[in-house]
């Protein structure tokens, strides 16, 4: 009976020996990547595909805060703008910007896109909370020298801008309380029963409004951006002072990045289905 041939060595021992120093070093080289990149982010899964189309990656999810004092005696009735509530609004956005921007270096980010804005106007005190993906291109060295932008553009359309040869520059914001000021009572006792408009609260609202329009579009010019765009607005009046109006507007100041172009729509779904027929007599 013969004897079987010894089993076949498909690999020699110098590539079994690569292939366990090539398995060792990978986790380490991943953690580094990770540690380096950083991967915790708001986005979504197509948005940080998205992301990666455009050449850039996300950071690190970066957070600005800060809470206001507003002085309770403001709020009583008078006219005109209520000054110290409009600056106390402004340095609550300008201190979580700058905090939200510190992290953003901190991490290596050229920007950060995304931002949710969540404010809260309350008697006491005014909070503005800022949280945002921070992002950088992919090469490093792609946008150096460059100035960090917040900007509260999600990160499909941070791409588009990009494509469109334009790019983010700051977030901008502007603010304004006005006073309602009160009607004369016998206006008042006149108008009780009748349908009229109240043009004290008329009045004060597009003050507040125009006020509040030139501070962010003081901002937009001061941060050298030439638009803004994906504008937020609030307005109407607060809930513990009925007769005060408060008008906010916010949004991502843009400037040309290069020279700007057109970009071309592509097809998603096609156009050219065959359509299906049928009789319609049976329907009859």
């Amino acid at each position: 009976m013969s004897t079987p041939p010894p089993p076949a060595h498909h690999s020699a021992p110098d590539d079994l020996r690569a292939a366990v120093r090539e398995a060792l070093a990978s986790p380490a080289t991943t953690a580094t990547h990770a540690s380096r990149s950083g991967l915790t982010s708001d986005l979504t899964i197509d948005e940080t595909l998205i992301l990666h189309s455009v050449e850039w990656v996300p950071r690190d999810l970066v957070i600005g805060l800060s809470v206001q004092s507003v002085p309770s005696a403001i709020w009583s009735w008078g006219s005109g703008e209520i000054e110290l509530a409009s600056r106390a609004h402004a340095r609550a956005f300008e201190h979580a910007i700058a905090r939200l921007h510190a992290e953003a270096v901190a991490v290596g980010a050229h920007g950060v896109v995304g931002v949710h804005v969540e404010r809260r106007i309350l008697a006491s005190h005014i909070e503005v909370e800022l949280i945002g993906t921070a992002v950088a291109p992919a090469d490093a060295s792609a946008a150096g020298g460059t100035k960090v932008f917040i900007s509260d553009l999600p990160a499909r359309d941070f791409a588009l801008l990009l494509m469109a040869g334009w790019r983010p520059v700051a977030l901008a914001v502007g603010a304004s309380f006005t006073y309602a000021p009160r009607r004369a009572v016998g206006a008042a006792l006149r108008q009780q029963t009748q349908n009229v408009e109240l043009t004290n609260y008329t009045a004060a609202l597009y003050t507040a409004r125009s006020t509040a329009m030139e501070r962010m579009q003081r901002a937009a010019l001061d941060a050298h951006g030439t638009g803004i765009v994906d504008v937020t607005i609030t307005e109407g009046p607060l809930h513990f002072a009925a007769h005060a109006i408060g008008f906010t507007a916010w949004g991502t100041v843009v400037a040309p990045a290069a020279s700007s172009r057109t970009i071309d729509p592509l097809t998603v779904v096609s156009l050219d289905d065959a359509v299906s027929s049928f009789d319609v007599a049976p329907l009859a």
